[in-house]
């Protein structure tokens, strides 16, 4: 066995045998020590994390939110809920932090990847320099497994080819079996197994759902490891896409909160307030925050846009409450093994606030508010809309309203770190065997990246200095373990700062100055960072920044400003970046994009392609062109197709005959047909798109070409500006998504596809350049 001392260069360096041997084994006076595989140390115990996503404080019931959870409130009952946790405001910062330990800035990734610029603290490039706790759990003997969510990969090495070196199998983790980016369809998800695309089992007409998949998935890996390999540890990841979304729900699951939520988001939350009370999660002189100005009231809402809210949160409720039921799977299965009194569980009620990413109406396609086209869902279209909420026909999102009431009792959402809405997220620790306090709260201030450190403490391993041959950056968190079981141990975290998006903040000892520099509400007065709007809080008497102290202790302010400074000069985060439209175009941010130019031919036999991987075509004229083989009795199925029920075009055969079909966000679907039968043989097949120009989302003139002889034409009268749902790729041969449009029912294509090649004609004009800033920032950070 290694000592602890080296233990701090990872991995553990082999040692031969000192001398030399003798020429045989006879000869031999001393036997070989014997082979002794690789375990921590004695005690370690198993750890499984759970990060959900978009879930604020005051949603979950073990928090005093509405949304029961029953599994946190047994994980609860019997360890810690720790009522000041913290996390960064947003998913891709969030995660990064948590699994390294340093703060999200100083690992690169200021931002989410899909917003990377050139300064070292948003380049999304995770640094050698900072191995994950997956890594060094792995190399200390635990088992490791991740499953759900992964947005750390920097957005040019999402294809298949990689390279795969921040991918969850090259950050430590053996296995891994989830997604890759901000957010998926909970029916038809973007899967991929290690590094290779995959199809979930079964559709969502046969009960398919992707947080179900997922705790199935989890509980296999748990049966293998502890069959095979039970002297080992396991580091299990367990992150689901829920809460984010989009909100999809399970049939059965569907009306679980009917008629619960007509009293409103302003009475929901002082519910959740007077229950928080009553739990002790925050103190009984707490002051609720009023309501931002931006989000009406409750009363104010029209009352034919009310039965469309109410549905949304009730769909959101549901949605909650089924991954507590899939989390609960997964617990069970580490009890029936035997194993959950020996394993540390970090339940993490969100990665940042509630999402406030769906307007003050809410959507049922979230691709609508992405790109800017929320004049598209007017309340009679929610309304029609209304029974198809959080099925496979819809991708919605609720209301920024109710997004602030599920971050009760605090102000703000997701994306502001400046104040507790967007930063502080419950937390759950349950440990049978090495925590003796049950039930209790604990009040000490933490931050993800405590979780990193806490682990290793309590696995009696040091933090290591040289990883892969790399020495370490310091790691910035505190073990928390300290706190587990003395409820008035002195807090080891006194200072922590906050930046996303120009929204800052800093805390020191109780204190706190805070500035929202951009909010999601309408007309928020854009400002120069000099400029802003400072607040100051003392949360040893006020618990909830409720009352803003700036004008009284100019000088406390001063002080905590100038402190910001200092941790932001060391952790990267300078220079402060709030540009909108030039961190969302990859070419103005300077990052690298795998598709360039204006023509890409892609072979049969390429995977799931994200949008990332293939050339832009939206906003100009574009050619499709694929290389076909019809066998003798025709074909049917899909050709290409890009994008999905929220919108997306495909090229298929339908009867034998060739068909195009653009989707426009699910409201509309515009299809050109062939006018003849596809011939046996080998052929080429292009459609041809004359857009109209004069700005952006306009339409245009499709034309179907059988080897450059016109076989069919149509009109698309409207397009989609940016990106097609995020999760929705671009596939070769098949529509294994959300299907474009349902008419075609064979949805891989009955022929051969050799090639499909897309093309941007010569002298075609590029109108992307009048998307408006915002449209590109909401395109750019929907994905969180």
């Amino acid at each position: 066995m290694s000592t602890e001392y080296e233990r701090v260069v990872l991995p553990i360096p082999d040692r031969r045998p000192a001398g030399a041997p003798e020429v045989s084994v006879e000869q031999e006076d001393l036997a070989f020590k014997p082979i002794t595989p690789l375990r921590p140390p004695e005690g370690a115990p198993n750890i499984l994390l759970v990060l959900l996503d978009d879930a604020g404080f005051g949603s979950s019931s073990a928090f005093g939110g509405p949304c029961r959870t029953p599994t946190f409130e047994r994980l609860a009952a019997n360890g810690l809920r720790y009522t000041r946790f913290h996390t960064t405001a947003m998913c891709s910062p969030t995660r990064q932090a948590l699994l390294t330990g340093r703060n999200h800035h100083s690992v690169g990734m200021g931002a989410v990847s899909d917003m990377a610029t050139t300064a070292p603290g948003y380049t999304s490039l995770r640094p050698n320099t900072a191995a994950t706790i997956a890594e060094v759990l792995r190399m200390n003997g635990y088992s490791t497994s991740q499953f759900g969510k992964c947005h750390e990969v920097p957005t040019w090495e999402w294809s298949p080819m990689g390279p795969f070196d921040r991918w969850p199998t090259g950050s430590g983790f053996e296995y891994f079996y989830g997604f890759i980016g901000g957010e998926t369809n909970q029916f038809h998800p973007s899967l991929t197994e290690g590094t290779t695309p995959v199809e979930p089992d079964r559709s969502p007409e046969e009960g398919y759902h992707l947080s179900e998949d997922l705790a199935a998935k989890a509980r296999r890996w748990l049966g293998q490891q502890r069959a095979l390999a039970p002297e080992r540890p396991f580091f299990l990841y367990f992150a689901p896409g829920a809460t984010h979304a989009p909100i999809h729900v399970p049939d059965d699951w569907l009306d679980r909160y009917a008629g619960e939520f007509d009293q409103g988001w302003d009475v929901v939350r002082e519910e959740t307030f007077a229950r928080q009370k009553r739990l002790g999660v925050i103190p009984p002189d707490s002051e609720l925050t009023p309501r931002p100005e931006g989000i009406p009231a409750w009363s104010r809402m029209p009352e034919e846009m009310k039965p469309v809210l109410t549905r949304q949160m009730e769909l959101y409720a549901a949605f909650l409450e089924h991954t507590d039921h899939c989390l609960g799977q997964v617990v069970e299965e580490i009890e029936r093994l035997g194993a959950l009194d020996d394993t540390l569980i970090f339940l993490i009620t969100g990665d940042n606030g509630a999402s406030g990413e769906g307007t003050l109406n809410g959507t049922w396609n979230e691709a609508l508010t992405m790109t800017g086209m929320t004049h598209v869902e007017t309340p009679e279209f929610l309304r029609a809309k209304l029974d198809t909420f959080g099925t496979p026909e819809s991708y919605p999102q609720y209301s920024l309203g109710w997004a602030h009431a599920m971050n009760t009792p605090y102000q703000w959402t997701k994306r502001i770190a400046s104040h507790w809405g967007g930063t502080r997220n419950g937390l759950i620790v349950h440990w049978p065997r090495g925590i003796t306090a049950r039930g209790e709260m604990r009040h000490q201030f933490h931050h993800v990246i405590d979780f990193a450190p806490t682990c290793l403490e309590v696995a009696g391993l040091p933090q290591p200095q040289i990883v892969n041959g790399v020495a370490q950056q310091p790691v910035a968190g505190v073990s928390m373990a300290y706190s587990f079981d003395d409820a008035d141990a002195p807090e080891r975290r006194e200072t922590q700062y906050f930046e996303i998006l120009g929204n800052r903040g800093i805390y020191h000892k109780g204190w706190t100055a805070v500035t929202a520099h951009a909010p999601p509400v309408p007309d928020w007065p854009q400002r120069d960072f000099d400029e802003d709007v400072w607040e100051l809080y003392d949360t040893t008497t006020d618990w909830t920044q409720a009352r803003d102290l700036a004008a009284e202790r100019p000088e406390k302010l001063a002080e905590l400003q100038r402190l910001f400074l200092i941790e932001a000069a060391k952790y990267d985060v300078l220079p402060l970046d709030d540009r909108s439209a030039e961190r969302a175009d990859p070419d103005r941010a300077e990052r690298p994009v795998l598709a360039r130019g204006d023509r890409q031919r892609l072979y049969r036999g390429i995977g799931r392609l994200n949008a990332f991987s293939v050339i832009n075509i939206k906003n100009k004229s574009h050619h499709v062109t694929a290389e076909i083989v019809v066998p003798a009795d025709g074909c049917e199925g899909v050709i290409a197709a890009q994008g999905g029920l929220p919108g997306g075009w495909a090229l298929y055969a339908k009867d034998n005959r060739p068909v195009y079909c653009y989707n426009f966000y699910g409201v509309d679907r515009f299809h050109v047909e062939g006018t003849e039968p596809l011939p046996e043989g080998t052929h080429h097949l292009r459609m041809e798109f004359d857009y109209d120009g004069g700005g952006v989302a306009k339409g245009g003139t499709v034309r179907l070409l059988l080897d450059d002889r016109e076989v069919g034409q149509g009109r698309v009268e409207h397009t989609q500006p940016l990106p097609f749902a995020s999760d929705e790729p671009f596939e070769i041969g098949r529509d294994q998504g959300s299907s474009v449009t349902s008419d075609y029912t064979v949805h891989e294509f009955t022929g051969e596809v050799n090639w499909v090649e897309i093309a941007i004609p010569v002298g075609s004009h590029d109108y992307d350049a009048e998307i408006t800033t915002d449209e590109r920032m909401r395109a750019a950070l929907v994905t969180e």
